[in-house]
């Protein structure tokens, strides 16, 4: 059985009329019915019938119609998602960041890649270091941004392509809210509110405190950097947060606080090792490296 007698069986089954399906089709009439009559032999039924000068669909053609215009269907599906994969201007990204990307990084490089490239779609994801790390090797998501960067990995290539600063966020009312900088060691009879386990953030916090020379008190926990920002801000503790977290201003915000040893964490974009991107993708990752090179430098 050829695709191309079904897609002769299909046009003749909703024209009911040999002709007219070939004039659609542009191709001889003869074709038309000997691959309908072909198609017929391998069945072993009758898909037609005629009925004055059109023809009507048996009870059995009628079932044959159905499953063979969900086959054409499918195809065509899948032919539209190839097209799409290969098309960097009107494919999609599938996207994968931690949450402390989400309130202002992520925002921004979309926004701008979307006014050079306005037809691409996006599919976010967001997650935990090692979800995102799953989802690409899974081929879940096409590239992520991710932080630290993964050790050496076969299955894995990563790029460096920012390092930012973490500050120390103090509620208003704190004794050190005044200083334009301050120790890390000072922090350390104060409660702490951190990430949960798994958020990349929360080991490197864990690490600059016992470089500090103490073991830091959890008195709250979060998933999100909103929620660390807003809890400091109400006074449930203190906490580092990177840069970028703390652009947005308002009502109740934490005051931030330069630290006199700098602790810095290194975000990357990473992807499958063993398999091509989709076009699309690699566009945007093209995109990604030329704009932090550009923006910030090298990530060293």
């Amino acid at each position: 059985m050829e695709l191309r007698q079904l897609y002769y069986f299909v046009k003749v089954a909703n024209r009911e009329h040999v002709t007219r399906a070939a004039e659609e089709l542009h191709v001889a009439q003869s074709a038309v019915s000997r691959q309908i009559h072909l198609l017929e032999e391998e069945l072993g039924v009758k898909l037609f019938i005629p009925k004055g000068r059109n023809l009507q669909l048996t009870h059995v053609g009628k079932l044959f119609l159905k499953r063979a215009e969900a086959i054409i269907a499918d195809l065509e599906r899948a032919i539209a998602e190839i097209h799409e994969l290969t098309d960097p201007e009107n494919g999609e990204v599938r996207f994968g960041f931690p949450h402390s990307l989400g309130t202002h990084l992520v925002p921004t490089v979309i926004a701008k890649f979307r006014k050079l490239h306005p037809g691409v779609r996006f599919h976010f994801q967001q997650g935990t270091y090692a979800s995102l790390v799953r989802d690409v090797l899974s081929g879940e998501i096409d590239l992520a941004f991710i932080s630290p960067l993964p050790e050496k990995d076969d299955l894995l290539c990563g790029h460096a392509v920012l390092k930012e600063k973490l500050l120390a966020v103090l509620p208003r009312h704190h004794r050190l809210a005044g200083e334009p900088v301050i120790e890390l060691s000072q922090l350390k009879d104060e409660p702490f509110v951190l990430f949960r386990e798994g958020y990349s953030l929360r080991p490197i916090v864990w690490e600059a405190c016992l470089q500090a020379g103490f073991t830091p008190k959890i008195a709250f926990e979060g998933e999100e950097t909103d929620t660390i920002r807003g809890l400091v801000a109400a006074g449930m503790g203190v906490s580092l947060l990177p840069e970028m977290a703390l652009e947005q201003t308002g009502p109740l915000m934490p005051v931030k606080i330069e630290l006199k040893e700098p602790v810095t964490r290194t975000i990357g974009i990473i992807h499958r090792a063993d398999e091509p991107m989709p076009l699309v993708a690699r566009v945007f990752h093209k995109y990604l490296l030329d704009y932090f090179h550009k923006e910030y430098g090298p990530a060293t």
